[in-house]
């Protein structure tokens, strides 16, 4: 604390670390403590009470935020030249296969989705140890492996977003930015979580939303209570 700066102490004393808050109301807050000069990113934070080792509670899925993320996402199709141009109409940033595959094998990685057609996963396959660890590999569960490139291409530029648990049970994904009004950021959290509920593991067994905070970029966490969003996500602890 002895370091923190005079701005940040104000923004650390007007959180309550103890706090369970409405959802409505921890969105605002995170608005009021933003202390960076940039539109930050509004992060949620979900602790789920589940068991990532086994394959069925390792919960991945993707969910198309209705206002989005505020950031245009860089697409990378990875294709054969009958599916380039469908790519392209559809807005793709990056749109081929060989010559990218070099790329990343070179160490590129300057995208935020990669989009593949089945028949070319084996090339894409040679790169999966550098894509897997950044979350960029393709896979058919989340809609980035699909001979649709163009639906595929289209929900990302639309606000849709890709998620994962990680080893600890947490899930942490972007909501939006301080820019946003407080109800597109709490509109972007129950879309979020009720899709996380919908996904429940019938294995999973005891409190399923353990914890959810929300935080901006270089802002401290905000606790939300899972109470004041039952009655649009369902979602509680028990």
């Amino acid at each position: 604390m002895a370091n923190l700066t005079k701005k940040r102490k104000a923004v650390e004393g007007k959180v309550d670390a103890t706090k369970l808050y409405a959802l409505a109301d921890s969105v605002a807050l995170v608005k009021e403590v933003n202390t960076t000069k940039f539109d930050a990113s509004v992060d949620l934070h979900i602790r789920l009470g589940v068991d990532p080792r086994k394959a069925d509670q390792a919960i991945r899925g993707t969910v198309t935020l209705p206002h989005g993320t505020g950031k245009t996402k860089k697409v990378l199709v990875l294709c054969n030249p009958d599916k380039e141009q469908e790519a392209r109409n559809a807005g793709a940033d990056h749109v081929g296969l060989d010559d990218y595959i070099t790329q990343i094998k070179g160490g590129w990685t300057d995208i935020d989705v990669i989009i593949a057609t089945p028949d070319v996963m084996a090339k894409v396959g040679q790169v999966g140890r550098i894509l897997g660890p950044r979350n960029l590999m393709p896979n058919p569960k989340t809609g980035t492996v699909t001979l649709d490139v163009a639906a595929a291409v289209e929900d990302v530029k639309k606000g849709k977003i890709s998620f994962r648990v990680d080893k600890y049970g947490i899930i942490h994904t972007t909501i939006g930015r301080v820019s946003f009004s407080k109800e597109k950021l709490a509109d972007n959290a129950k879309e979020l979580l009720s899709t996380l509920e919908r996904m429940k593991p019938s294995t999973a067994k005891g409190t399923y939303m353990k914890s959810i905070s929300v935080a901006s970029t270089m802002s401290p966490g905000i606790k939300v209570d899972p109470k004041t969003i039952q009655k649009t996500t369902k979602i509680y602890s028990k």
